[in-house]
């Protein structure tokens, strides 16, 4: 009976501490797939000449990679703070990446609901580099 009780005390201390990493790791990779989209689109824009759009839409939770692939962000990841850009719509903001290697500049941060664990997105715009990081540092 002693043991049942320990393993009972000891699942209700590490099974939280599991949920939240793997909450932690759903974020991360969201955050890392949206900067290699970022990433692409600059390079694609150096490599054709042309400039490229990144399109945020808050409401559907999605972003949409240079008019030709929406990219849905999982059920329980939602669009923190959106910096920088334009903003088309009161819920959908556009980034643009430039032949010279530059961008609009801004910061995308997404966070998993309820327990918002962020990461932050920031696109320079001067020197076109993409950086992640954990919260919402500016």
């Amino acid at each position: 009976m002693l043991v049942l009780m320990l393993l009972a005390l000891s699942s209700l201390i590490a099974l939280p501490a599991i949920d939240r990493g793997l909450k932690d790791r759903q974020a991360r990779q969201t955050a890392l797939g949206l900067a290699a989209v970022a990433r692409e689109l600059s390079g694609r824009a150096r490599y054709e000449g042309m400039p490229q759009q990144l399109i945020i839409n808050v409401m559907n939770k999605s972003y949409l990679a240079s008019r030709d692939r929406e990219i849905q962000l999982p059920s329980d990841m939602k669009f923190g703070a959106i910096e920088g850009g334009e903003t088309l719509e009161p819920n959908v903001h556009q980034f643009i990446f430039f032949p010279n290697g530059s961008n609009l500049g801004g910061r995308i941060d997404v966070a998993t609901e309820p327990s918002n664990i962020a990461y932050s997105i920031r696109l320079h715009p001067l020197t076109g580099k993409v950086e992640v990081s954990r919260g919402n540092r500016q």
